[in-house]
This record gives C-alpha cells, structure tokens and sequence, in this order.
C-alpha cells in the first residue's frame, strides 16, 4: 500500500512471507479444522441414505497438502511485493539508532536507512513457567507433528485452544482441554460459552475447568501431567495455548527509547507513531486487537496517513470476530455481561436454541444458539453471538447492519431466507 503511493519501501524478513497468519496461524488451522469436521460429515451420512464406510486419516498427507497450500500463498506474498516494486531483505533486522537498521543474514552484516522505520514483527506464544515445560509444543510446532498423537492435552482456554482441541479430536486422539479458569473463552457471551463446552462433550472432548498442569514428565511411553486437583494425565503430546506475547524483544527498540508496556507491546498514539517520532508500529506486537483483519486495517490507515496525505484511523468498535471451534463461533458487539454494566436494564435480550435441519436426518445431537442483544430505549442492535454450522459466514453479513446502526425493528422487517439458520436473527420474538 505505501509502494503504491510512490514510498520506497522494503521489508526486513528472517523467516518467511505472510506473517503468523498465512504462514503458522489461521490459515492452516482452518485447513486442519476443514480435515477434522470430516469424522463427523461421515458420520452423519448414513443418516442421508449414504452406505457405512471405513475411512482412514492419514496424518502426513495432510501435512504435505497443508505445506504445498503455504508454499502457494507465500509465493503470492511474494509476486505481489516485487509487482509493487519492495525490496524483499531476507534478514534479521535490529535496530540501531531511530533511521538505521541492522541486518544480520547467512552473509554477514550489513546496515541500512530509512527515513520511517515500521516495527510489525508480531506475536510469539507464551510458556509458562511449569517444570518440564520444554516437553510441551505451542500451536507453532502443532503445525510440524511428525506423527499424530493418539493422546493429547491441551493446556488454555481461548480461541487456539478450544479449536485445537476440536481438531485433534475430530481428527482420531483422546483430547483433554485444560484450563484453569471458570469457563473457556473467557470474554465472551456465557451463554455461548456454556454451550460450546456442552458441545464439545457430546462430542468427546473431555473440557476440565479449574484446572492447572503443574509438572510434566517424560516417560517411557508418552508424557505425565501431573494436575492441580491430584490427578495425573498420560499423554502423547501437550499443546499449550496460554495466550501470546508481542514479539519486541531482541530488536533494539529499549536501546532507541522506543517505549514499551509492561508485557513487551509497542506503546503507540492513533496514528501507530511510537514515542520515537519516525518509528511505527501495528498489528499484534501493539498488543490492541490481535486479529489479521485489524492489521491490515492498521496498515492501511498508517499508509494512507503517511504516505497518501489522507489522515485515516481505524475503527475498534464493533469488530465481527469468529472462532473455528466445533461447532463454530460467530460474534460481535456487546455480551450480555458488557450490556447490562453499560446499559443496566434498559437491555432486551432475544435467544434462539435448536437443531440445524441439517442434523435432522442425522441423529447428531449438536444444537445451535443464536442470541441478540438490543437497547430497549432505542431498539438498535448492540451484540449478535451465535454457534453453530456457518456462524462465520453469517456474522459478517450481521457486522454490517451492526455498523449502520440497525434496529431489532429492521432485523424484523427483512424477509427470512427459508430454510437457512440464519433466518433465525430475522423471526426472533
């Protein structure tokens, strides 16, 4: 974006194109969520008329197809910063004072100057402190299993643990989510929240709240967790997901004066400058919103703020968000928690729970919910929430009615696509 309003630019980076998305986040998970929810597409089939049959996963089949995908779009990353003319510095990049940086790479060092120095370098996973944690894998290694486990625990509560979990018990293991708070997806509405967990049982999760690993161990055939409640877990694999960190360490911004929060995010104004005039930064390592979609928003704005004479910010009210578990999550705008410490009683509250036409035939025992919030006085549209099938292809459509400041009275007017879920959010009493 800042090529094509005429500024010189290059990108300093030592792995690969594409960032944690693309290349070890969202993308691949939904790849390996698509692969998991086949277990349940073949069971349900006999429902539909279709013959039993004997399906068998293979684990590194997947992997080379995941991989070859990547390498696709890492490629495309790629063609379309040389079409906008950006050098590519395949480097690691530190910073030396507030215009130069210094690249390290396979051959040697060397340093360069820019007249506006942009720090994107992301989030990282956070381990905890637990004794025999360097026994345990974060979502980044989940990517680069050599074999499937048949046993796995998963160690966290937010959105990567509860769609890995999902995955790795759609996809054939025994899978234990671990979490020590009160309620997975902590944040979110507890009504969708409450059911996730509910549908994660039915599924054969085993969900264990109020629970924290407080020693691992190596052992002949797999690895001990030993847990806060007595109990001791045996497992092939542990995957923790305990939240992640911005990735500003070991670049040079405390040398600089760039200042930082106490858990390393980049400390910025509305327009991403840092307390380093010409020295920006967006996306996770500011630690606001870490979602893809609002780094890209970010970046569009800092381009056209500095280099299309367009001062633009971005937006954080109202963000539609979804997370892959299974079933699937779709969401935006206020929980019913947030709206009653906002609005008090002035608050109508609209629920829909059922069972998708699609699990009819089926015998599935999977159930939707659908929930939207209102202000009473002014009957707009303050919080929509939603699980089950397509939940994700739905909210987006919803966050734009949300932003044009819709009423439960237009949701109500609006002609039902019949049969669908989501005609739901349009027939709500």
């Amino acid at each position: 974006m800042a090529a094509s309003y005429g500024a010189k630019v290059g990108i300093c980076e030592d792995y690969r194109v594409g960032g944690t998305c693309v290349i070890r986040g969202c993308v691949p998970k939904k790849l390996f969520v698509y692969a998991a929810e086949y277990s349940s597409h073949f069971s349900d089939a006999p429902g539909f008329g279709w013959s039993a049959a004997d399906h068998n996963f293979d684990w590194p089949s997947l992997i080379a197809a995941k991989d070859k995908e990547i390498d696709r779009l890492n490629g495309l990353y790629i063609a379309n910063l040389k079409n906008h003319n950006v050098e590519i510095i395949q480097a690691r990049g530190r910073l030396r004072d507030r215009h130069t940086v210094e690249l390290t790479s396979a051959a040697g060092k060397r340093n360069i100057t820019a007249d506006k120095i942009l720090i994107a370098t992301g989030g990282w996973p956070q381990m905890p402190s637990v004794p025999g944690i360097e026994y345990a894998i974060s979502s980044n290694e989940a990517f680069h299993l050599d074999q499937f486990p048949e046993r796995v625990a998963v160690v966290g509560g937010g959105y990567i643990a509860v769609e890995f979990a999902g995955i790795f018990n759609g996809l054939g293991a025994t899978t234990h989510l671990l979490y020590r708070g009160e309620q997975i997806l902590r944040g979110f509405d507890r009504d969708i929240t409450d059911k996730l967990n509910e549908e994660m049982g039915k599924k054969g999760v085993d969900v264990r709240v109020h629970t924290r690993v407080t020693a691992i161990t190596k052992t002949a055939d797999g690895l001990s967790l030993a847990l806060s409640d007595g109990t001791v877990l045996g497992v092939d694999v542990v995957m923790y997901a305990t939240g992640r960190v911005a990735n500003s360490r070991n670049i040079g911004l405390e040398d600089i004066g760039v200042e930082l929060k106490p858990g390393g995010a980049i400390i910025v104004d509305e327009n991403y400058k840092t307390s380093v005039d010409n020295i920006f930064a967006l996306g996770d390592v500011i630690g606001r919103v870490q979602l893809t979609p609002v780094a890209i928003k970010e970046g569009a704005a800092l381009a056209a703020t500095q280099f299309n004479d367009t001062p633009t910010v971005v937006d954080y009210g109202n963000i539609p968000t979804a997370v892959f578990s299974q079933p699937p999550i779709g969401t935006i705008g206020l929980t019913e928690a947030e709206a009653v410490a906002e609005y008090g009683d002035d608050i109508h509250i609209y629920k829909s729970e059922y069972k998708s036409m699609k699990f009819t035939l089926s015998g599935r025992p999977e159930r939707s919910l659908m929930k939207m919030i209102t202000q009473a006085s002014t009957d707009r549209v303050i919080g929509i929430h939603m699980i089950g099938p397509d939940a994700a292809e739905i909210i987006q459509g919803l966050a734009i009615a949300m932003n044009c400041g819709a009423t439960k009275a237009q949701f109500d007017m609006t002609v039902a696509v019949h049969p669908s879920s989501a005609e739901e959010f349009v027939l709500m009493k």
